[in-house]
């Protein structure tokens, strides 16, 4: 997993935006708002996800606790993170003993593989360890441009499946994203908050192709500086 503190988030109280930025500055923006009345939830800009953040104690416990521990349960995911192991017993990094771990961000969790598969990994360069991260970093970059679609569409039906399910026009709305026809999802979405639409359409097709965005997000982000 990687380092929270990269990771880009944004956060709404109900439907209006509160800020775009990094997880460690969400995070704190959030804490100052907890007095608010609206539900306030926390979106990764990647996923779309639901990020579920440890908002106890002072904003330094919280930044302090974050850095100590990288992994964020998104979406109700609370799996506990396992140790990857050889079935011969013989693999590499049979138990997450090692401190720099934690610091790079990276997760144990179990892998199960047939007997010559392991006996391949471990005979390449760096162990079995560097090359699966190699292997997944090489397919990350070769991820053809209708997965990365899907990807943007999932994203963006994980948004507003978590904020926009009550709103007019969400399942006509959900059936235009997926259809990938955006003229008839901004006309079902037309009628809803304005920093939703921002949102929702940004995660579907990108800010570089919905300038919009950009103003939405940077006037709440200037209200936090400005409070």
């Amino acid at each position: 997993m990687s380092d929270p503190s990269l990771k880009i988030c944004t956060a709404f109280v109900g439907h209006r935006l509160l800020c775009t930025a990094s997880l460690p500055e969400v995070a704190v923006a959030v804490r100052q708002s907890t007095g608010v009345a609206d539900a306030v939830l926390v979106f990764d800009d990647a996923t779309g996800r639901v990020i579920d953040l440890d908002l106890r104690g002072s904003e330094a416990e919280i930044l302090d606790r974050m850095s100590r521990h990288p992994a964020i349960d998104e979406g109700g995911d609370h799996s506990k993170a396992d140790v990857v192991s050889d079935p011969r017993g013989s693999g590499e990094a049979q138990s997450p003993k090692t401190r720099g771990r934690p610091k790079l961000g990276v997760v144990a969790r179990e892998v199960t593989l047939l007997p010559r598969q392991w006996e391949w990994l471990t005979s390449q360069p760096g162990g079995a360890s560097a090359t699966l991260r190699r292997l997944v970093e090489e397919a990350r970059k070769t991820t053809s441009p209708r997965q990365r679609r899907r990807a943007a569409q999932e994203a963006a039906y994980q948004f507003m499946q978590a904020i926009a399910g009550d709103l007019p026009g969400y399942e006509e709305a959900t059936r235009a994203l997926f259809a990938d026809d955006r003229p008839s999802l901004e006309h079902r979405i037309a009628a809803w908050p304005e920093d939703i639409r921002t949102y929702a359409l940004r995660l579907a097709f990108g800010a570089h192709d919905n300038q919009s965005a950009d103003p939405a997000i940077q006037r709440n982000t200037d209200d936090q500086h400005h409070d």
